[in-house]
């Protein structure tokens, strides 16, 4: 159940980011949901490879290039869904800091409730 939730949540901040940032499309609320969870998927396998290649830029950029390889991802996804595009780099970058707060501040509303 907990799964559900959170990918509904995720689906959420994906649509909301898709209000937000000027050159994300979202066709509708299934798409987002299909979005999250690819993006999810994504971020499970794809991401910690990138981050253990990307280590010594990770240390010199105080691990700022981690934001770099986020967007990438992102913008990897939306070429991936039919239905959520994502038109560059400055979009995804901007899309994927949103998602990440978004998901971050439901998650942890929906964590508090359940206590």
């Amino acid at each position: 159940m907990g799964l559900i939730v959170r990918l509904l949540l995720n689906g959420l901040a994906v649509f909301l980011a898709a209000q937000l940032v000027p050159g994300i499309e979202v066709k509708g609320f299934g798409t987002a949901l299909l979005a999250a969870l690819i993006l999810g998927i994504v971020n499970t396998v794809i991401r910690p490879v990138l981050v253990f290649f990307t280590l010594p830029i990770s240390f010199l950029t105080l691990g700022l290039f981690i934001f770099v390889i986020n967007a990438l991802l992102f913008w990897l996804v939306g070429a991936f869904v039919s239905g959520f595009e994502v038109d560059g780099f400055l979009s995804a970058f901007f899309g994927a800091i949103i998602v990440s707060v978004i998901s971050w501040a439901l998650n942890g509303i929906w964590k508090s409730m359940r206590n």
